[in-house]
């Protein structure tokens, strides 16, 4: 592994030769391996060779296979498991969010004040002032934030701060102004401008609408993408991934990618989705796929409605807590169907956001009708009716899930959806019941790309303080094993890959994960302190922990 790009520690394969010039096989030792492979479920040891798993046993066996001029890597308080994928994140955001302003742990829209005085310049693009992650449902008033504030602290500064799930905006004055938003501008298809009883904007915009503003936003610089970008990959190693689905990439965001992997230089593995609704996808998608050595291209994502959080999740019946809105669709029903058809056409997987239950039973109808060999997506699948699950199973659709979604929705999800919608909200067990393929992710930076907290989740359906007792709705938890086998297996069937990958057996890629913890039969607490100890990729580890 080159290491231009991170500060990458390589495995000494890379550095020491046996005397026939080949590098040596590198024997891995841990109190426990998890390796995904029923017909040997457990192991002590594993030997890398290259870039492959080249023996799955103990001790003993791994050095006889090795031979004497083998490395010998010992972890012998760590367990072991096949790589963990992020099925659903997005890796240019994620960049993004942790160079601008965050607004994560605000208790109400006054708190902005003070995190605009302590704004750092890399906050700026541009001259707008750029922040995420505000949530109002964690605040004291639940309502949705307006202007003033950010008036009062930017008069004439354009100020841009996308909420928690990027599906609502909260802007000022100075940023209405530029997109020339007034109380005339009329609601765009798919989107909302909220706006006050004398019918002015109030600058909050809920999803199409916020295309409004984004159209006047200034492109970052190449090297502020650049250092973003890395930084995410930087993360995402540290953390324990060793692959991620990104769910609907730009042009540029992929050609800097490629760019990268063709020189050697991409740390980890990245299996891009296009982003099927921005302009200019008809150029990209006309390309076909790509597959380099960490990076492919071979799915298109598109998104059917909104979020939960900000009401724009399309719904069948009207949201419990505003019944005059059933949400939001993004495209129609007829632009949906069409396009996804046409992108199956093309032999590309189609990937598509559905949140609501009617956007998931629209969803169904169109990749239900396209050809199954490309293992179509529904990303999120959040609320669904029971027929839809159904529906999902004999189509051969695959769930694209995140479990952190539940549980940092939970305090307010019955109050958009009622009690009589809970029971197939988040329903990751009914997905399994029903032999639907279960991919789990997180959707960073909508919730943290940590997949032990996603791990977690997916066996307590807690918050991070073991609440509530018992779980929310806990007949939806998971075994270990089986949350597991979704941030592995799961993913790596969701992306033609599970030959190769989402096991630990001979001849599969040498991707794993050495953790302090034993994330199957351990307590799922320990899950929420644990750092990663190694990170490996091709059989080099791109992350190790300092002593």
């Amino acid at each position: 592994m080159l290491r231009l790009l991170l500060p990458l520690v390589a495995m000494c394969s890379c550095v020491k030769r046996t005397p026939e010039g080949q590098s040596p096989d590198i024997v891995v030792i841990a109190r426990r391996v998890h390796t995904n492979d029923p017909k040997l479920p457990f192991a002590t040891a594993l030997v890398v060779r290259g870039d492959r798993i080249g023996y799955v046993g103990d001790e003993a066996g791994a050095r006889a296979f090795a031979g004497s001029h083998a490395v010998v890597d010992r972890f012998p308080d760590a367990t072991i498991v096949p790589g963990l994928a992020d099925a659903h994140g997005h890796l240019a955001s994620l960049g993004r969010a942790v160079s601008i302003l965050s607004l994560d742990g605000m208790t109400g829209p006054a708190d902005v004040t003070a995190r605009i005085a302590s704004a750092p310049p890399a906050a700026f693009q541009g001259d707008w002032l750029l922040g995420r992650g505000w949530d109002q449902n964690d605040w004291t008033e639940k309502a949705f934030p307006t202007r003033a504030l950010l008036d009062a602290a930017k008069p004439s500064t354009p100020v841009f701060f996308t909420r928690v799930d990027g599906h609502a905006a909260w802007v000022n004055g100075a940023a209405l102004q530029l997109a020339g938003i007034t109380r005339a501008t009329r609601d765009p298809a798919g989107g909302r401008i909220l706006r006050d009883a004398q019918g002015e904007p109030t600058g909050v915009l809920i999803d199409n609408a916020i295309d409004l503003v984004t159209a006047k936003l200034p492109e970052p610089s190449q090297a502020e993408r650049e250092r973003r970008l890395k930084n995410a990959l930087e993360l995402c190693a540290k953390l324990g991934l060793t692959v991620v689905h990104d769910a609907g990439m730009d042009q540029l965001t992929f050609q800097l990618l490629q760019r990268w992997d063709l020189g050697g230089l991409l740390p980890i593995r990245v299996y891009a989705m296009a982003d099927g609704q921005s302009p200019g996808w008809e150029e990209f998608v006309g390309r076909g796929v790509f597959k380099g050595g960490n990076l492919e291209l071979r799915a298109v994502k598109l998104l059917a409605d909104g979020a939960l959080g900000s009401r724009g999740a399309a719904l069948h019946a009207p949201y419990a807590d505003e019944p005059t809105s059933h949400g939001l669709l993004l495209l129609t029903p007829e632009e949906l169907t069409a396009r996804a058809k046409a992108f199956d056409e093309r032999g590309f997987q189609v990937a598509v956001h559905a949140i609501g239950d009617r956007a998931n039973t629209l969803v169904i109808d169109a990749l239900s009708a396209l050809d199954r060999q490309h293992r179509h997506r529904v990303e999120h699948a959040q609320v669904l009716r029971a027929d839809d699950v159904q529906r999902m199973a004999q189509a051969g659709l695959v769930a694209s899930m995140q479990p952190t979604h539940a549980t940092s929705d939970m305090p307010w999800a019955e109050a958009r959806l009622g009690k009589d919608r809970l029971p197939l909200a988040y329903a990751w067990r009914a997905m399994l019941d029903a032999k639907v393929p279960l991919a789990f992710g997180s959707d960073f930076p909508v919730e943290h790309p940590n997949p032990l907290w996603g791990l977690y989740a997916a066996r307590t359906r807690q918050d991070q303080q073991a609440q509530p007792e018992g779980g929310w709705t806990p007949g939806q938890k998971l075994t270990g094993a089986e949350a597991l086998s979704a941030f592995t297996e799961g993913a790596a069937f969701a992306s033609f890959a599970e030959a190769r990958r989402g096991r630990l057996s001979p001849g599969f890629d040498a991707d794993f994960v050495v953790l302090p913890t034993d994330p199957v039969d351990g307590e799922p607490k320990s899950l929420l302190d644990a750092k990663v100890v190694m990170t490996v990729v091709r059989g080099v580890d791109v992350y190790r922990a300092q002593p």
